[in-house]
Order: structure tokens, then sequence, then C-alpha cells
């Protein structure tokens, strides 16, 4: 995740009681669903503590023998946790969980929970231009606009957000003949059947027809604008369900 200065104030919370702890000897869990920012989180505040994978248990248990602090990912992959010995070490462990049990409230004397995104709309915004930004310098694209936010999907968190917004930077900068070749890619694996041609019409039409209502909000200046009466744009809308 691209690290941001969070505006949720729940996040601002969760960073203020781990800065705390930096100079504590006791444990911490940050817990919430996968890809909202638990690492990027953890690491910027601890950028020097070794880090264990909680799946890799041979070297969890071989680095809480000989490290006074660390942090510990993916704790929710670890075999047997009621066995860890934490007292006296200063931990930090990131699980993908979104609930506790009984043995992870033994062991950890604070338990901060990660909101996802939809519950942080004023981290979205931030997030997108900070990710646009950054699928220009891979993707070397200058001229891309930051997506809208009917764009943005934000249903896996950072995941999906990152997808959306390479994927509409992509789209931002297609010309006719890079549209054309996507196309040409799309049929070449999926063409078959005995009625292709009108199957895939629509793949053309809602696209152009969702386009136009969008630029134009008029079906008047539409139909102009595509040379068909108003009864034949009214047929097309009503055919693939577009209001």
């Amino acid at each position: 995740m691209i690290p941001i200065q969070s505006r949720s104030k729940s996040v601002q919370q969760i960073e203020k009681g781990l800065q705390l702890t930096r100079s504590l000897f006791v444990t911490s869990l940050l817990i919430g669903e996968p890809y909202t920012g638990k690492r990027t989180l953890v690491r910027t505040i601890f950028p020097a503590t070794p880090i264990v994978d909680g799946a890799d248990t041979r070297q969890l248990r071989q680095m809480l023998k000989t490290e006074n602090e660390l942090v510990i990912d993916r704790f929710d992959k670890v075999e047997n946790p009621e066995e860890l010995d934490f007292n006296g070490k200063r931990i930090v462990a990131i699980a993908d969980i979104t609930r506790t049990d009984a043995t992870l409230d033994r062991l950890f004397a604070f338990i901060y929970r990660m909101p996802p995104l939809r519950e942080r709309p004023e981290d979205v915004d931030a997030l997108v231009e900070a990710l646009t930004r950054r699928a220009r310098e891979d993707l070397g694209i200058e001229e891309a606009r930051i997506p809208e936010r009917s764009r943005i999907d934000i249903r896996q968190n950072i995941r999906s957000l990152r997808a959306s917004v390479y994927r509409s930077v992509l789209l931002d900068a297609m010309e006719r003949d890079d549209l054309e070749e996507a196309l040409e890619h799309y049929f070449e694996r999926t063409l078959e059947g005995n009625n292709a041609y009108r199957e895939n019409l629509g793949i053309l039409e809602r696209p152009l027809l969702r386009a136009g209502l969008k630029r134009y909000k008029s079906q008047l200046r539409l139909s102009d604008v595509l040379g068909i009466n108003r009864n034949t744009l009214r047929k097309k809308l009503h055919e693939h369900c577009i209001d």
C-alpha cells in the first residue's frame, strides 16, 4: 500500500497508540480485513524492527529466542499461538482477521482494528491520487486523469482499488487503434457459436450509448450525433436495458 498521511480519525488513533509502544516492552496486535494498509502502517512506525512471517513456525520461534523486538506478519497463520512466550518483549503482530479469541486476548496487551476502506472515505481520495501518480509512472502515461468515483472499486480494499485505478488510467490513454486491438484480442479468445455477429453487437453498442447519454445528457441530442432517429435510439436503449 502506498504510504499516505491518513485523514481517518480511527487510523490516526491506531498510529498514535502504536507510536506510544515504541518505548515500551508490550505486545500489540493489529487486525482487519486484507489489504487495508496494516503492514504499511506498522512498517512506517517500526521500519528497523526485524520482521518474521507467522507461517514460518521454525523461524518465528528462533527469532523469539534472539530478538527483544519483533514484528510478526500474518499472525493468523501461526500454529499453536498459545505456546508462544512474549514475556519481556516488544511484539507487534499483524493479522488478516476481523475478530479475536481468548488466546489473542491473553497474548496481546493492545488490540487495534484497522477499518476497511469503505469506512474510510476520507482516505480513498488521497489513495486514488497517489495510485494515479504511481500508475502514470509505471505505465508511462502522463496525461491520464484521476479516475471518477464510479470507476473505483474498494470491495477488496487496496487490492481492488489499485487494480481499478490502473485500469482507468489505461482506458483514459487508449486511442482508436488500441481499442481495436483490445477488441480483436477479446474476439480471438471468445468468438464462437452460430449467431456470434448479432450476439456481440452489444459490446459495441452498449458503451457507445452509455457514453453518449453521459456526455450529452439528452436522447434528442444523442440521436442527432449518432445520425439515427429518436425512436430507433429509444428501441436500442430498451434492448440494452439502459435508462
